[in-house]
């Protein structure tokens, strides 16, 4: 039978980049998001370029209610998810703990630790039916570190962290990989959002240097799906060469 990856967040960056290199490796693909449109497209471009399944799931992470609707409407052999990439989140605002917006915290609990929450209760618990399967989580490197002005993204990420750790755990005994892929910089639409659409602040974040990419995590995240049955990769840092760490960027000759 063929294997089947769900994928959060698959409209944009990570999420659609996983999308098109499990789908390249022969995996059916359940791609979820916000925005039924660019789910469209993306579902589209798998099946006319890999001659895959893809089933589109459009949904918000963070409403519960939708969550819960959207994934157990799935046909029964579609529920048999061998992999689980948490993709979805966002960073909202880059200021001082004193000036933080209400909307943004809110924001960004609900879509990055809620929503994985949501989503892997439901997914999980298929995979401890078939005990097997692979849970990886997109933390960031600013869940092992705070840097200044990011707070309330900050706090989401170790969040995440935590939560895979207590996967881990708690899933030992069913035989269900967790993984955790915390990325530096990487170029996607994630400073365009955290700014809310001004592109001119959003491109400065990567001047200097030569930041990751969406395809560069994507292939991370297939290396730790490939490991063979009794070795599991629990956490990478992955970051741009000229990233020493979550404050540290050298802005010098791009690709030094």
């Amino acid at each position: 039978m063929d294997k089947i990856v769900l994928i959060t967040g698959a409209t944009s960056g990570i999420g659609e980049a996983c999308s098109a290199l499990f789908a390249s490796r022969g995996y059916k693909v359940i791609i979820c998001g916000r925005r039924l449109a660019r789910l469209e497209k993306v579902a589209l471009n798998l099946e006319s370029t890999y001659n895959t399944k893809v089933q589109i799931l459009c949904f918000d992470v963070s409403k519960k209610e939708d969550v819960e609707k959207s994934l157990q409407l799935l046909p029964a052999e579609w529920k048999k998810v061998d992999i689980l990439i948490n993709s979805a989140g966002l960073s909202l605002g880059l200021g001082p703990f004193q000036n933080g917006e209400w909307n943004d915290w809110e924001t960004m609990i609900d879509t990055n630790i809620k929503g994985l929450l949501y989503v892997s209760k439901i997914i999980s618990n298929w995979m401890i039916k078939n005990k097997s399967g692979h849970i990886i989580n997109l933390g960031s490197i600013a869940g092992k570190e705070v840097i200044a002005n990011g707070n309330g993204y900050a706090a989401t990420k170790h969040a995440v962290d935590a939560i895979t750790k207590s996967m881990r755990l708690d899933f030992l005994e069913y035989g269900i990989k967790v993984t955790a892929i915390h990325p530096g910089s990487v170029k996607t639409e994630f400073s365009e959002v955290r700014f809310k659409g001004d592109l001119e602040r959003a491109e400065k974040v990567y001047e200097g240097f030569e930041p990751l990419t969406a395809l560069d995590i994507a292939e991370t995240i297939w290396f730790t799906a490939t490991r063979p049955k009794h070795v599991t990769i629990n956490e990478l840092i992955i970051m741009p060469k000229a990233q020493a760490n979550a404050t540290m960027i050298f802005r010098g000759t791009p690709g030094f």
